[in-house]
């Protein structure tokens, strides 16, 4: 019988460790009950003993207790206290001549479409005009939603986020990129993309294939069976 590699994969184990995390700061949120208290912050100091193996740091217990610490300062009391993921939008703009719009970002050096997170008061089809503009310079209009996409699962986040990915149009504007936010940015056409861009072999398709005017179901992570579980390989 062939052994399955024993080795777990580090976006597996930080989606295990935010999940146990999740589930134990949504129980302090609303137990009141000093046992269930204690069960509950026993099982974040496992998630945070997890958290920090993925690391392979060395000063993985010190950064345990303070893991730990910071998810306690976290919890709320009743409906504020449920957690659930953040919420992210990705903007794939298309020009004219086909190609997409990509930034190079200032903190990992990588290539994506434009990201931001959801700001209160704004609908995230606003949130993509406003994370364009201020990153690139160039004006977008929103045409439709092309992707739905859990970050944490498919490894470009270390934090439970769902990304709303919207197919938009570039209508005026120049190319400036944000001094703080961008190292550079730019148009890109399927055989001239930037090293190294995040996700692509995810995202490229659909992306690529909604700004030649394709219309194509929205792109969602798969339902796994059982619920939660990776399929064994």
């Amino acid at each position: 019988m062939e052994q399955r590699d024993p080795a777990v994969p580090t976006r597996t184990l930080l989606r295990w460790a935010e999940s146990l995390a999740a589930t134990a700061r949504t129980g302090l949120g609303f137990s009141t009950s000093l046992y269930e208290r204690e069960r509950f912050e026993e099982i974040l100091r496992v998630a945070a003993d997890i958290r920090t193996a993925a690391s392979a740091d060395p000063r993985a217990p010190e950064d345990a207790e303070g893991i730990v610490s910071e998810w306690l300062s976290q919890v709320g009391e009743g409906v504020p206290g449920y957690v659930t993921p953040k919420v992210a939008v990705g903007a794939a703009v298309g020009n004219e001549r086909g190609e997409l719009l990509l930034i190079q970002r200032a903190d990992s050096g990588a290539w994506l479409y434009p990201t931001g997170w959801c700001d209160v008061g704004y609908s995230a089809a606003e949130v993509v005009v406003k994370e364009v503009r201020e990153e690139t310079g160039i004006e977008a209009e929103p045409i439709r939603l092309i992707a739905v996409l859990d970050g944490l699962r498919l490894g470009f986040s270390r934090i439970p986020l769902y990304s709303l990915v919207f197919h938009c149009r570039a209508v005026g504007g120049t190319l400036q990129a944000h001094p703080l936010e961008c190292l550079d940015v730019g148009w890109f056409s399927p055989g001239r993309l930037p090293s190294p861009l995040v996700g692509y072999e995810r995202w490229g398709d659909p992306v690529f294939a909604a700004i030649r005017g394709e219309q194509r179901d929205v792109l969602y992570d798969r339902v796994r069976e059982p619920l939660w579980r990776e399929p064994a390989t």
